[in-house]
């Protein structure tokens, strides 16, 4: 029988998925316990929310010393969310002092304090090296973070093997995540460029054909409850991608896009690299928000990812129940039901006069 008793404590638990993850867990397990900064929403019921900064020694510490005194030394399972991430490509402190050694005091306090059954850590699939072109990623492919944001995972991958102890470990490489309304700045920024028919719409930089494997929201909170409830059962150090087997090209998304948002269709064209970089460079020079598309993105959209998820199969019984084809038109449906309230949503510039 599945252990559902015990403490669960959610590091990030103010983001998208920390909060996602919260409210499904809440009243399934003794205590759900949330570590985040900030505070911008009361937690679900029954959820206590401590104020930490993951980035601070003095912080996890104190916050640390509070869930002691409060609920205890035993916890059943850490759930460690908490990370920096932009899209700027460069490196930053950031990557360094939050996500590699936020983890090591997190680790470190938990060691010294508390008797923990499972620590989970939300890694990426990008730690791997791009698929040759039908190629699929397995666990054991190779390790080769192309930017910043991946290089600061393979690092705490690597810290979590060397410091974890007798602390069991499951690091899930996770697709990139989206639900109903999108909130993946990708996905976004995709038909944002569609539904105001940039020119940015009709080119691409890469082959069309480039694929990247996406996970639904409701997915993943499954895939770790999964994980949380199978602890006892996993070996003491796990890795598990996560991410649904079907990876649509940009071809696909492209024109599945274009379709649903104008009911039309239109030619994207394959532009050189060296001049989308220049276009792209030249374009952050221009007043307004800054651009999406980075110069370095260029060299990324030729990547590809497609994984493999027989080992959370395997282990967890996992599979997707979702897809990105079959959320697409739900994407749509939500931007032309409240297209303010959408770009909003996604974080995204509004235009000055909304397309009709």
């Amino acid at each position: 029988m599945n252990d559902m008793s015990g403490l669960i404590l959610i590091t990030g638990s103010n983001g998208r998925i920390g909060s996602a993850l919260m409210k499904r867990l809440t009243g399934k397990y003794g205590q759900v316990i949330g570590f985040d900064q900030n505070a911008p929403t009361p937690p679900p019921p029954d959820c206590v929310r401590i104020p930490v900064d993951i980035g601070s020694d003095e912080s996890v510490k104190e916050g640390l010393t509070i869930l002691k005194a409060h609920h205890g030394s035993k916890i059943a399972a850490v759930v460690h969310l908490a990370a920096y991430y932009d899209f700027l490509g460069d490196e930053n402190p950031k990557y360094d002092e939050i996500t590699v050694k936020g983890t090591g005091r997190l680790l470190h306090g938990l060691q010294e304090n508390f008797e923990v059954g499972q620590f989970i850590f939300s890694s990426t699939m990008l730690v791997h090296a791009p698929n040759e072109p039908g190629a699929v990623l397995t666990e054991d492919s190779p390790i080769g973070p192309t930017w910043a944001y991946p290089e600061s995972k393979v690092r705490t991958e690597a810290l979590i093997r060397a410091k974890h102890g007798n602390i069991p470990v499951a690091i899930l490489r996770l697709a990139g995540v989206y639900d109903d309304d999108c909130h993946s700045p990708p996905l976004a920024n995709q038909i944002q460029r569609i539904y105001e028919r940039q020119l940015a719409s009709h080119l691409y930089s890469g082959e069309t054909s480039h694929r990247q494997s996406f996970l639904h929201m409701d997915d993943l909170v499954d895939a770790i409850e999964a994980v949380v409830v199978r602890r006892t059962k996993l070996p003491p150090v796990s890795t598990m991608l996560i991410g649904e087997a079907e990876a649509l090209t940009y071809d696909e998304l492209q024109k599945g896009f274009i379709e649903l948002i104008h009911g039309t269709s239109w030619e994207t064209y394959s532009v050189p690299s060296l001049i989308a970089k220049v276009g792209a460079w030249a374009e952050g020079l221009l007043p307004g928000a800054a651009p999406f598309i980075k110069p370095w993105m260029v060299d990324r959209a030729e990547d590809d990812y497609i994984i493999d998820i027989g080992h959370a199969l395997s282990l967890l019984g996992w599979a997707p129940k979702r897809g990105l084809r079959e959320t697409m038109p739900k994407m749509v449906a939500a931007l032309k039901a409240d297209p303010t309230g959408w770009y909003r949503e996604n974080e995204l510039e509004l235009p000055t006069q909304m397309p009709v």
